[in-house]
């Protein structure tokens, strides 16, 4: 799992608050961490946050206890080291914040853990909307009729006009939200039960944004077989990327390939660690998603990306497919270069690229070949890598 961080961050950041225990939910295993389609829930935010082009960094408030289970969940994405929550999600969300303190981002997305199907389209409507206000609440209005209730008698008729179901993940300018939560921490006793309502009280404006039908929160073990049919009842569509990278070799006495390193006599030269393997990997993903190539998403000119291990770029774009509900059916590399032996790591490649993926080492392939000695890879002036990759959509979104 890649993580970094938080003094380097800047822009949006989101939060996801998963430090519960579910117990409305029962069972041992917190309801964060149960599976859903094969991956547990928490990844389904974890991914769909992970991948969206205007959030800067993703950082989960976990239980200290559940620090196994997160990794699990979190494995591959690209995602700031966790912190522990506190005794309640009010605990949790203020000791989030207050770990971003350092790097002070401009603003901040508070969702839940245990909504696994944020739209990509309702984080952007949340960003937006924090340009013109200083708190963003996505939510859908109550069409049902509303009664209230008493000793299992019907008391009363509640209007429902201008009344709405709130939704996460809720929005903010960074430092006014910090201080409306450490305002509210200071003077005990009020437990609010989501973070809108620390803003109100601390007298933000907080405006209203559509919310998504499909953003259901897993309360109950109904809640997650809602969620199992609906992930198991949408027509799939399969796409097909192609990715092709090259590096010189330069001084040095390893090369980085596939996310190993191999010793060797000479080193790849590129802005980052120059891995073409998973270079190509990963504009072979990004090929499938049409959602541009490796350059687009980690620019040469960014010197954030300088040295930077190529996992991160392979495991952003695995989010990216995650995030649009889909799943990575197989990928297959070929090395294409004279020098060195790719035949003795191919194993331990193979197990490195399923990893950083979450998938199944049979759902990946290592190939190597030569050029007989013909062309640049011929003359072993450097190493040339070639990349295809299926990935399975929905094709509802």
């Amino acid at each position: 799992m890649a993580e970094r961080s938080a003094t380097t961050v800047a822009g949006t950041v989101a939060l996801i608050v998963a430090a519960g225990r579910g117990t409305r939910f029962g069972g041992e295993r917190p309801k964060q961490y149960l599976t859903l389609a094969g991956h547990p829930v928490l990844r389904y935010s974890l991914a769909a946050f992970a991948g969206h082009p205007e959030i800067s960094a993703v950082r989960a408030v976990i239980h200290p206890d559940d620090r196994d289970s997160y990794d699990e969940a979190a494995q591959g994405l690209d995602l700031l080291d966790p912190v522990p929550g506190g005794a309640s999600r009010q605990d949790s969300a203020r000791l989030g914040l207050e770990s971003l303190e350092a790097a002070a981002p401009d603003k901040v997305l508070i969702h839940d853990g245990a909504r696994p199907f944020v739209p990509e389209a309702l984080i952007s409507r949340v960003v937006s909307t924090l340009e013109q206000a200083p708190g963003a609440l996505p939510a859908l209005p109550v069409t049902d009729t509303l009664k209230r209730g008493s000793e299992g008698l019907v008391g009363e008729t509640v209007p429902r006009a201008g009344l709405w179901r709130a939704q996460t993940p809720q929005g903010f300018r960074y430092q006014a939200i910090l201080e409306a939560h450490r305002a509210v921490a200071a003077a005990g006793g009020a437990d609010y039960t989501d973070d809108a309502a620390i803003a109100e009280q601390a007298g933000l404006a907080v405006q209203l944004v559509e919310g998504a039908g499909e953003n259901l929160k897993v309360t109950t073990p109904e809640d997650l077989e809602q969620a199992a049919r609906r992930l198991a009842g949408r027509p799939e569509e399969l796409r097909t990327g192609f990715g092709f990278d090259v590096h010189r070799f330069g001084p040095g006495d390893r090369v980085w390939l596939c996310g190993v390193a191999v010793p060797h006599d000479a080193s790849l030269l590129g802005h980052s660690d120059a891995d073409v393997g998973l270079h190509a990997l990963t504009d072979a993903l990004l090929g499938a998603l049409a959602a541009g190539d490796i350059g687009d998403h980690f620019p040469p000119s960014d010197p954030r990306w300088a040295g930077a291990a190529s996992d991160q770029f392979l495991a952003h774009a695995g989010g990216l497919v995650a995030a649009r509900g889909g799943r990575i059916v197989n990928c297959d590399v070929t090395l294409i270069c004279e020098r060195p032996k790719v035949g003795p790591h191919r194993a331990a490649m193979v197990a490195r690229v399923a990893a950083i993926l979450g998938l199944e080492p049979e759902r990946v392939s290592v190939k190597a070949t030569t050029t007989e000695q013909l062309g640049f890879t011929g003359r072993r002036e450097g190493i040339a890598a070639q990349a295809t990759a299926t990935v399975a959509l929905p094709r509802d979104l």
